[in-house]
């Protein structure tokens, strides 16, 4: 029997070959994530395998999808965690090499409830981690996180007889195939599509020329784990200013880029302006509002404060509701009120039918953007981004703070503010008129302006984004006199991974 996993133990010594090293850092709000190596073994990860497949069981559950993505350690890691799971006496279906939205349509395809992605996601080589849900399509939350946490580190799980494996065939053909349905182009499009080299390039390829696409140029596309260039992360600016170029040095329409696990989309327009995944968002819901009226549309915190104002969606009977940032709190609230689409900043795009099946798919992001291009002829990308009111919006800043003290600060911070607005203060001349925190805080100014700050779901950092409804000089001063500041006041803040 597989004893409980230990927290201290250190690589290449007798211990750590013979016991489970599991973290507790590393059960995040919805999914889990650790640094292979000091954080996690693949004994650890087996134990993970057991307390999933004991976990699923007591939901009434057994059968349940397994995938990988493309790194050079993940398909060991997803053998260790089917070890586990067939021990725990679960029907485990192998489809392979995946993006994790191939695992969650291999949920419907062969009629299997629960999910476990092993996939580091967007995050750097080292990372590994495993995207899990047992009521497709929605993906673990907070109290499931909690339930599995609970018995994995209690080494509180079961082993049971009948557990099975099977490798499955064709879900890969299926999956693109699937995606591709979604849009058929009647204009010709040149497009860009950027894979930083992760796994989405075995599978943007095939999709976006399936449907329709008249030219498409691929940018490191072929697969390697080492990401020699840059991290596959659309989000990053170092692969959106490489999206930028390549658009210019072709003349195309647009880039698609995906992340590390296919789950993803960012766009660079014609100009070679990258738009960030809320006002694409926002783009989408003028164009579907109209094709579905008085539909509803969830956004994450982080998210434009355009929806909230926006003359089209309003004509058009639409309704916006702001919510917790994170795949799996969108994907959730989007399918709780039936809403028409989720978008969430990071570049999650979510559509329930007759669009999509509820869960967060790149490529069916990239076919609703081809569609509404295709449905709006003599127009450019950039026509639809200059017809939305102005705002300016900052990239997403991460600056660093232990994961065991990060929800501290924020906590600080938003009480922080909550003085500030209590008190009549007011930030850079501007009353604050609001502060929503169903996920860390965000201050709504007087002018529409607002600053954010929440904890990282999954990396040991906080959040920061700005919008002005002012200027380009605004927004930046937003961030550089007044949340940077404010932040670093507080000694547990490091430095960040970009800043404005």
């Amino acid at each position: 029997m597989l004893p409980a996993p230990r927290a201290d133990l250190k690589p290449n010594t007798f211990d750590y070959e013979i016991q489970p090293l599991v973290k507790a850092t590393g059960f995040r709000e919805y999914d889990a994530r650790w640094l292979f190596g000091p954080e996690i073994n693949l004994l650890g990860v087996q134990a993970l395998g057991l307390g999933l497949g004991t976990y699923i069981h007591e939901l009434g559950q057994s059968r349940i999808v397994v995938g990988h993505d493309f790194r050079s350690y993940s398909l060991s890691i997803k053998q260790a965690l089917t070890i586990g799971l067939v021990a725990a006496g679960c029907e485990v279906l192998d489809i392979g090499l995946a993006v994790s939205p191939m695992a969650y349509f291999a949920q419907f395809d062969l009629d299997a409830p629960c999910v476990a992605m092993v996939t580091a996601s967007h995050n750097e080589n080292g990372w590994t981690g495993v995207k899990m849900g047992a009521q497709k399509p929605l993906t673990f939350g907070p109290d499931e996180m909690g339930r599995l946490k609970q018995i994995v580190l209690g080494g509180a799980w079961k082993q049971r007889p009948g557990g099975s494996l099977a490798q499955i065939g064709g879900v890969a053909e299926r999956y693109v195939a699937d995606a591709a349905s979604r849009a058929r182009l009647t204009r010709p499009l040149k497009v860009v599509t950027a894979c930083g080299n992760g796994t989405a390039g075995a599978f943007a390829v095939g999709a976006l020329k399936a449907m329709g696409v008249a030219e498409l140029i691929e940018m490191d596309c072929e697969l390697d784990y080492t990401f020699p260039k840059y991290n596959p992360n659309p989000e990053d600016h170092v692969m959106l200013k490489a999206m930028a170029e390549a658009v210019k040095a072709h003349g195309a329409d647009l880039c698609l880029g995906f992340d590390g696990d296919g789950d993803r989309c960012g766009v660079v327009d014609d100009e070679g302006e990258e738009i960030f995944a809320d006002k694409i968002g926002l783009m989408l819901a003028r164009d579907l509002s109209a094709l579905h009226r008085n539909s509803t549309f969830i956004v994450d915190v982080k998210s434009t404060g355009l929806f909230a104002t926006d003359e089209v969606l309003r004509a058009n009977g639409a309704k916006t509701v702001y919510w917790k940032t994170g795949h799996s709190y969108i994907k959730r609230k989007t399918a709780e009120l039936g809403a028409l689409a989720g978008f969430e900043k990071s570049g999650h795009f979510f559509f329930n039918q007759p669009l999509g099946r509820g869960y967060d798919d790149g490529l069916v992001a990239a076919a609703a953007i081809l569609s509404m291009l295709d449905r709006n002829p003599g127009k450019k990308l950039s026509d639809l981004k200059k017809a939305l009111p102005v705002a300016y919006t900052s990239l997403t800043m991460s600056p660093h703070c232990a994961d065991e003290v990060k929800y501290k600060v924020v906590e600080e911070v938003s009480q922080e503010y909550a003085r500030l607005r209590d008190a009549g203060g007011s930030i850079l001349g501007r009353k604050i008129v609001d502060l929503i925190t169903v996920n860390g805080v965000r201050v709504a100014l007087a002018d529409g302006s607002w600053v954010l700050v929440r904890a990282s779901s999954n990396k040991p950092e906080i959040v920061v984004v700005v919008e002005s409804t002012q200027s380009d000089a605004d927004m930046r001063a937003l961030f550089r006199e007044e949340v940077k500041p404010r932040l670093t006041a507080h000694p547990e803040v490091g430095a960040y991974n970009q800043e404005i």
